[in-house]
């Protein structure tokens, strides 16, 4: 394992904001510093925050939470063009239809949650690739970078997105997990929602499961016959705009 990754961006009022660099791939090179950048909903930074993303120079940021979680808390970084590209929450009312049965029975089951969230991650890869496409478009353009994409706790949506992209530039998979399971360690939970939830579905809910991650990269395996198949025909990365996003984004 890479003990010193990743390269987490430390604020007062926010967490889990880190460069995607750093990464060694399979060919010998890493994931160049300083040009993507994955986080959380950047809301309610401090004086202190607003300087050190300000530092970071993003030209383009890319909103994975739904339109009503993003009109309710608008993230916007100075000198950013906002890139929304919604992937609406699956959990929400399917959670409380488990609550609302949990509370009736005296008994709530967090298998019922785990079954949910490996669904929402199946959709990630099969039903809103379209969102992930335009990511992966974004990046091609070199004057969109450096670029910093995120959800809401940049757990979830968020992680399915890095760990498609760091797959596509030929990271290894230990080091895909790594990076997705780094959450763990990193966001502070008392800025989430559910809190006030019983102990078994929070901790559920606001954990990073790499059993998610390996059902997401199993179902589009499944429907596409590989990865580099699914990075072709979903996300558009044929051999020469796959060829030119290494060149730009990865060590020489």
């Amino acid at each position: 394992m890479t003990a010193d990754l990743p390269h987490a961006v430390l604020l007062e009022n926010a967490s889990n904001l880190r460069d995607l660099g750093g990464w060694p791939t399979q060919d010998g090179r890493t994931v160049r510093r300083g040009l993507i950048f994955r986080a959380p909903a950047l809301v309610d930074l401090s004086e202190t925050d607003l300087a050190t993303v300000a530092a970071l120079n993003i030209k383009i940021t890319c909103d994975f939470r739904g339109v009503r979680e993003s009109a309710a808390s608008p993230v916007l970084l100075a000198g950013a063009r906002m890139q929304n590209l919604p992937i609406e929450p699956s959990v929400g009312g399917s959670l409380r239809d488990i609550l609302r049965t949990g509370l009736a029975t005296g008994h709530v089951d967090p298998g019922e949650m785990f079954d949910l969230l490996r669904e929402a991650y199946q959709a990630y890869a099969l039903l809103s690739f379209e969102r992930y496409r335009t990511l992966f478009e974004l990046l091609g353009n070199e004057e969109n970078l450096p670029l910093l994409f995120h959800c809401a706790a940049g757990k979830d949506r968020t992680g399915f997105g890095a760990a498609l992209l760091l797959t596509a530039l030929g990271v290894e998979w230990q080091y895909v997990m790594q990076d997705y399971l780094a959450t763990n360690a990193l966001w502070r939970r008392e800025t989430a929602k559910f809190l006030d939830l019983p102990d078994p579905i929070r901790n559920t809910l606001l954990t990073a499961h790499g059993e998610l991650l390996t059902a997401a990269f199993d179902a589009l395996r499944g429907a596409y016959g590989s990865v580099d198949a699914y990075l072709e025909r979903a996300l558009g990365l044929d051999a020469s705009t796959h060829a030119a996003l290494k060149h730009r984004l990865l060590t020489t």
